[in-house]
C-alpha cells in the first residue's frame, strides 16, 4: 500500500491572535535546554525513513508536535510520515478532518499532502469506549510496511518500507483506548515481522511517546528541567537510532504547534483545546524511549 495524496487544495493563514499565556522568558530556560552540549547527550534520528502513527486528526499536533518539528529538519535528512487510523469522524466531521489533518502536517513540516494516509475502516472507529484489535491493525501494518513478510525466507532479512514507527505508549497519554490500541497493534505487527527470522535484526525501530502524570501533563515548557534531568539518569544508547529522544521546541516552533492546532484544526478548536495549547507539556516537550517488541 502506498501512501497517496488526500483531495483538496492545501490552503496556509494568517497567524490569529495569539492565546497561550507562556511568558517569553519561560522560553529562555529552553534556550539554555538547547546549548549544543546538552543537544551532545541526546542525538536526534538522521537520514531515516520515519511513520507518526496516530489514531485521530489532531494527535499530531495535540500529542507530537515537538517530534514532527524536530525530525522533519531539513539538515537530518529524515523522510517523515504520517499514518492516521481513522478520520476522527466521531461527529459526523470526518471529511474536514481528513483535510485538517494535511494542513497541519504541513505546518509542521512535512514535505509535502502525498505524506498523509488516514484510514477509513469499520474496524477502527473513532470511540472513546472501544479498543481496536492487534491482529486486525498488524495485519493493516503489515500490508502498509512490509507487504513481502510472508514470501521472504526465514533465512533472510525480514524487509521494510519505513526504519522508524513512532506512536504511543502503552498508557496513550491520556488512557484513550484507539491510543493504547496502537502501542499493541504495533507490538503485534514488528512480534509477526520478527517470527521467522530469529537471529536478524528488525528493520523498524519502535519509538513510543512517554505518559506522564497529571501535573507533569499540564506544566507547558516548566517540564522540560524535569524531563531533561530524567532522561539524564536514563541509560543511554548511541548509533543510528539513539535513545531517548529528547525533543524540546523553542519559542518558534511552540507558535507553528499551536497554529496547527488553530490554523489547521479549526473543527476541533473548543474551550479544552485551546487550555490545552496553552499549558500541555506535549506541545513543547517529547520524549520517545526506544521499545524492543520481540
Amino acid at each position: 500500500m502506498e501512501f497517496t495524496a488526500l483531495d483538496g487544495d492545501i490552503s496556509i493563514h494568517p497567524e490569529p491572535p495569539r492565546h497561550d499565556h507562556i511568558p517569553n522568558s519561560a522560553f529562555r530556560m529552553e534556550e539554555r535546554l538547547s546549548n549544543p552540549q546538552l543537544s551532545s547527550s541526546f542525538p536526534s534520528l538522521r537520514g531515516k525513513r520515519v511513520c507518526l502513527l496516530i489514531a485521530h486528526p489532531d494527535d499530531e499536533a495535540m500529542f507530537f508536535a515537538p517530534t514532527l518539528l524536530a525530525l522533519t529538519r531539513p539538515e537530518l535528512g529524515n523522510h517523515v510520515k504520517i499514518l492516521c487510523l481513522s478520520s476522527g469522524n466521531a461527529d459526523g466531521l470526518g471529511h474536514i478532518r481528513k483535510e485538517e489533518l494535511v494542513k497541519s502536517g504541513l505546518l509542521l513540516g512535512l514535505r509535502s499532502k502525498d505524506d498523509v494516509l488516514v484510514i477509513d475502516d469499520p474496524n477502527f472507529p473513532d470511540s472513546l469506549t472501544m479498543t481496536w484489535h492487534p491482529r486486525l491493525l498488524s495485519n493493516l501494518l503489515t500490508t502498509t510496511f512490509a507487504p513481502k513478510m510472508s514470501s521472504t525466507s526465514s533465512k533472510s532479512a525480514p524487509e521494510a518500507s519505513i526504519d522508524v514507527l513512532i506512536t504511543f505508549d502503552s498508557h496513550g497519554i491520556s488512557s484513550h483506548p484507539n491510543h493504547i490500541s496502537l502501542y499493541n497493534g504495533s507490538i503485534s505487527f514488528l512480534r509477526a515481522l520478527m517470527h521467522r527470522h530469529s537471529g536478524w535484526e528488525c528493520p523498524i525501530k519502535l519509538y513510543t511517546l512517554t505518559s506522564t502524570n497529571k501535573l507533569r501533563k499540564y506544566m507547558g515548557i516548566l517540564d522540560a528541567p524535569w524531563t531533561t534531568i530524567s532522561c539524564l539518569w536514563k541509560k543511554k544508547e548511541i548509533g543510528s537510532f539513539p535513545q531517548p529522544l529528547l525533543l524540546i521546541s523553542g519559542l518558534t516552533d511552540y507558535r507553528k504547534a499551536q497554529k496547527s492546532m488553530t490554523q489547521a484544526h479549526k473543527s476541533q478548536m473548543r474551550w479544552f483545546r485551546w487550555g490545552w495549547i496553552g499549558v500541555s507539556r506535549y506541545m513543547v516537550v517529547n520524549d520517545l524511549r526506544k521499545v524492543k517488541a520481540y
